[in-house]
């Protein structure tokens, strides 16, 4: 069956006030209302390309006194050392902590626990150990919100903890010297969305406003603010798509060493996007902490020497291919464990086999493929089963996990991603009340599966000018997709297969200059039900294709089906 095209409704009026203030496209109008955007001051501010410093960070609970027990450290030469989680957000987070505080001076310690030895978040081996070496404050990154044990332990221990952490509390706040969560109901922050990377350097920011900076200003941590941003799949919107996309410039001119070695060995040689991070330097930190040790992309991240850079680089490409291999033997295992036909609402799994590191990227495939919550669960030798779920637009895998917490030893995350502990012997009960939650949940209408189109237009309207305004709305991800247009009743002059089955079109209006486009492994124009000559209707992305040095406008097709009518526009 073909998926609907959902077209945004938009108010014509304020499109067309929108278009007259600010002397943009009724089109680029019309993309800002589809995104919420339905002021001239909010229009200027989407448009504006310049970097501004976001909100103030004094807003965020305990900011205050976090920012003073840091410059007590600071002071003082404490031994501190601040504590990560092992994927790109806690990585990223310890590194923007290492890296400004180290320009004050400050020589903190850096410790991700490992996932398969420790697992994630606070253990108490680790606090102990770390008291015995000295270390007096300690500062949490993407972890620490649930931690309520080990924070009591490392308090005795007289071990000062700040936490700063974007987790949803489970069971009140945590007994730690402060706890900077923008998800703290006594909060004041206006925007809830950051990640742990983007914490840290609101917490380097409020510190820099406070008490100054180092031999680094803290904007020039916003190529790690920006990388986490975009790898925890943060909305693009408010002050992320600030720190996007600043960061994304920082990152195309390569400021830091570390991501100019991960850059050589993703292959990523032009501007960098929000997908250039997403899908090829995200997965190449994120392999240390799947399959080794997360520390190592610590040091790529922090090092200032081009050679230990490009060595750590070529290790997490070694680690990153290890990693494709293992999620492609558990992905093909998952689904064959399935049923023909499963009608459950979501997916459980559990292996005894399967990587821990890798079970995350496997849920995330079967959301992918199924289009339903997935949880995956690898179950060791004591019958301890530890996992990652993943879940569609809307269905909130926290709300969930805390329906079923009598099921489980223990679970933490946040709505769109999470982590539980479970006894083997409860997983099946668990599966039939999670499916039972999921089954009950009914999806709001913007969440309906189906292609989401911004605006009608007619071919005439798109231009070199159009791109360029459209641009302006960059980065694109997750709360800001792509602009994605319809054109009914178009000309289809030519069509047929190029490369890996990508279809190339060559289409017209009535009244407007043919397009070339291009259907990226959409197949052969009969797969569609279409042949030259026809009237057909396109959903489409308006590109520049760089070719020999020039610019050509070009439409990247997403979707295309005959026309209902037979009279061309």
């Amino acid at each position: 069956m073909r998926r609907p095209w959902i077209v945004r409704e938009i108010d014509e009026e304020r499109q067309q006030a929108l278009a007259e203030d600010l002397s943009i496209s009724r089109i680029t109008a019309s993309v800002l209302l589809a995104r919420g955007i339905v002021t001239t001051e909010q229009a200027r501010q989407w448009l504006r390309p310049g970097w501004t410093a976001g909100h103030d960070p004094f807003l965020l609970p305990d900011m205050e006194r976090a920012i003073d027990r840091l410059h007590r450290a600071v002071r003082t030469r404490e031994p501190i050392c601040f504590y990560g989680d092992y994927d790109v957000d806690g990585v990223t987070a310890v590194s923007i902590y290492k890296t400004f505080f180290g320009g004050l001076g400050l020589a903190g310690r850096v410790y991700i626990p490992h996932r398969i030895r420790e697992g994630y978040g606070l253990n108490q081996a680790a606090l102990r150990r770390l008291r015995k070496e000295g270390v007096q404050l300690l500062v949490t990154s993407d972890c620490g919100t649930t931690s309520h044990e080990e924070i009591r332990l490392a308090q005795g221990l007289g071990m000062d903890i700040i936490i700063t952490d974007h987790h949803q509390l489970e069971g009140g706040l945590p007994p730690a010297l402060a706890v900077v969560n923008p998800y703290r109901e006594d909060g004041a922050y206006p925007f809830r969305e950051l990640c742990s990377a983007g914490l840290a350097y609101k917490v380097a920011q409020a510190y820099e406003m406070k008490h100054g900076s180092g031999d680094l200003p803290v904007d020039h941590t916003l190529d790690l603010a920006a990388l986490a941003t975009v790898a925890d799949v943060m909305p693009l919107v408010d002050e992320n798509r600030a720190i996007v996309r600043e960061g994304l410039a920082q990152i195309t001119r390569g400021s830091r060493c570390g991501i100019r070695a991960l850059k050589r060995v993703a292959r990523v040689d032009k501007a960098c996007t929000a997908e250039s991070l997403a899908f090829r330097l995200a997965p190449r930190i994120n392999a240390a902490g799947r399959l080794a040790d997360a520390q190592t992309a610590v040091t790529l991240l922090t090092t200032e020497s081009d050679l230990e850079a490009a060595r750590i680089a070529d290790e997490l490409e070694s680690l990153n291919k290890e990693r494709q291999r293992l999620e492609k033997t558990m992905k093909v295992e998952a689904v064959a464990s399935l049923e023909e036909g499963d009608p459950a609402p979501a997916i459980v799994l559990s292996a005894r086999h399967w990587h821990l590191g890798v079970v995350g990227i496997v849920a995330a495939r079967l959301v992918e493929q199924f289009q339903k919550p997935a949880l995956v669960l690898s179950v060791n030798g004591d019958g301890i089963g530890k996992g990652s779920a993943r879940t569609v637009a809307g269905f909130d895998l926290h709300a969930a996990l805390s329906a079923c917490k009598d099921l489980l030893i223990g679970f933490g995350g946040h709505p769109s991603a999470a982590g539980l502990t479970i006894h083997e012997s409860q997983i099946p009960a668990f599966r039939d009340r999670f499916a039972q939650l999921a089954g009950e949940w009914i999806p709001p209408a913007q969440h309906q599966k189906g292609l989401h189109v911004d605006v009608e237009v007619h071919l005439r309207e798109v231009n070199h000018g159009l791109v360029r305004e459209l641009d302006l709305l960059q980065p694109f991800g997750v709360g800001n997709p792509e602009p994605t247009l319809t054109a009914r009743n178009v000309s289809l002059l030519d069509a047929r297969v190029v490369g890996d089955r990508h279809l190339k079109l060559t289409v017209r209006h009535k009244n407007s200059v043919p397009f070339h486009g291009i259907g990226f492994r959409m197949g052969s124009p009969s797969d569609h039900g279409l042949s030259p000559g026809q009237p057909v209707d396109l959903v489409f992305v308006p590109e520049l294709d760089h070719w020999n040095g020039l610019d050509r406008l070009q439409l990247r097709i997403r979707d295309l089906r005959p026309s209902d009518s037979s009279e061309c526009a």
